[in-house]
Order: C-alpha cells, then structure tokens, then sequence
C-alpha cells in the first residue's frame, strides 16, 4: 500500500525533531529525519523544465507526465522504506513551495513549528559558544565578521537557515498559503502537549493516540557532524516547560531589536516582548 505522505516545515531550533520522534512512536506513522526527498523533486523540476526532449513535445502531456513521474517518485521512495501507511517528511522547504506540492498531492498537510525568534537565535548563539573548540565560518576575526553576539545574530538573520526560513514564512503568510497550514508554538508543545497533539491529530484527521511525553525515544538519526557545530538533532527524553534564557543570552537590548525587526512574526502568533 502506497502511504500517503504529510509534511512538517518548521523553523530551525523550533522543536521539528522533538516533534517527529514523538510522531513516530504512533505505529502507523513514519516520520523522517530532515529528508532530502525534496531536493529530488527540485532536481528533477530543473532537467524537466531545461531539457529539450521536454520542451518539444505537447506540454500539456509533458506536464502530465511530470507530476505523475512526482508522485510516484515520492510515494515509491518511502514505500521502499517503511511499510508504515502514513509518512511525514521534514523539509524546511515544503511550505513555501505549497503551490507546486499542491500540484502533485492536492490539498497537502502541513505542520509547521514556529517559536519566539529571540530564542531561535539565543539556541544559535548557545551552540556557537559551546564549540569554542571548533572554527566557525561565521566569525572572522581579521574581517571583524561575526566577532560580536549581535554580528552573528545579524549574520544568522540573513542567510540560511534562520533566515531563510524566516523569509520563506513570511511569504507564505503574504501568499495566503498560511490559511492551509497547522502552525504550532514549540512553546505550548512543551507547555500543553495533549492539548497541541489533539489539534494535530484533529488537523491531520488521524485518530487520536496517546503519546508518552515523560518517555520519548529517538528514532530520527542523523551525523550532526555534517551539518556543522550548528547541526543538533539530538532531543531530551522528557517533555518538559522551557524557559526563556534569550534575555540572558543575548541582552535586553538585542532581543528589542530583534522583536522591532519582526514585528510582523510577533504579531502574527501572538508573542509578547
């Protein structure tokens, strides 16, 4: 039986691992760790959309036969690695991209996790002062790059992953593509896990499943070291109420100005400063 495919596209440092290992422990869920199956079909797009033998032949076939080569491409991938009938793949990607998901797999599901961007970016300073033992392409002392807690923030706030992610969330609220998608706070996860799941299961017209939030195994596994000192996909056995160290971290003054310069995101999911 082909499985039938959901899909997570969470910010970094957001909970999306924590989230995917609680999911798995349902029997009759697969959940990936960060999957690459998304770069595939990207891939694919590109040699569909360039290459000649395509473009010379009647596009409405040739469309056609792309979305379906998608689809099964996907649904074959997973079916040759679990027999499980319900699949969520994590991508950052796949929310932005709703409108070509849309086309292969009409009205997706999609769960992104967003949390208070002050402590995205106080989860990314942490790792960095944790790793003083390892070069970091962020900080370049002779370039005066990266030298400072606000530089690095900065920097993160500019480019992949945060970034990016950020960016691409943004225009999916400006898209409207917003009004498809379960978002859930990684804080009232933490804070109210029955409560999240039930809207989860409620969103994905599952039934319900009793998860063991004071027992939560790994099943994801990923070599952290190919993502660098930022890559960090190892999670806490138990579920439990997180404190903000942002202020503590960061200072008073940067985590004002991140939340001016977001202030679209902080209205949005409702964070206060």
């Amino acid at each position: 039986m082909k499985p039938k495919i959901i899909y997570q596209s969470s910010l970094p440092r957001a909970g999306s691992t924590l989230l995917q290992n609680i999911l798995h422990e349902n029997p009759s869920i697969y959940a990936t760790p960060t999957d690459g199956v998304l770069e595939l079909i990207f891939a694919a797009r590109g040699n569909y959309t360039s290459s000649p033998e395509f473009k010379a032949q009647d596009p409405t076939q040739m469309q056609k036969g792309f979305l379906n080569f998608c689809r099964q491409g996907m649904t074959g991938f997973y079916e040759s690695i679990t027999d499980r009938p319900y699949v969520i793949s994590k991508s950052r990607g796949w929310g932005v991209h709703y409108g070509f998901l849309n086309e292969i797999f009409p009205q997706p599901k999609i769960i992104c996790m967003v949390r208070d961007l002050r402590d995205i970016y106080s989860s990314m300073e942490k790792n960095h002062r944790k790793n003083q033992h390892k070069s970091d392409d962020v900080l370049n002392w002779s370039e005066m790059r990266g030298t400072t807690t606000s530089k690095r923030v900065d920097t993160w706030s500019q480019s992949p992953p945060i970034g990016l992610a950020v960016e691409r969330l943004g225009e999916m609220i400006h898209q409207g593509i917003d009004k498809n998608i379960l978002f859930v706070k990684f804080e009232n996860l933490c804070s109210q896990p029955q409560n999240e799941f039930k809207r989860i299961y409620e969103y994905l017209d599952l039934p319900y499943f009793e998860h063991d939030f004071n027992n939560i195994k790994q099943y994801t596994q990923e070599d952290d070291s190919v993502y660098g000192i930022y890559g960090d996909h190892k999670i806490q056995s138990k579920l439990t109420v997180q404190t903000s160290s942002s202020k503590d971290i960061l200072g008073k003054d940067l985590c004002k100005a991140i939340y001016s310069h977001n202030k679209w995101f902080y209205d949005y999911f409702n964070y206060r400063f």
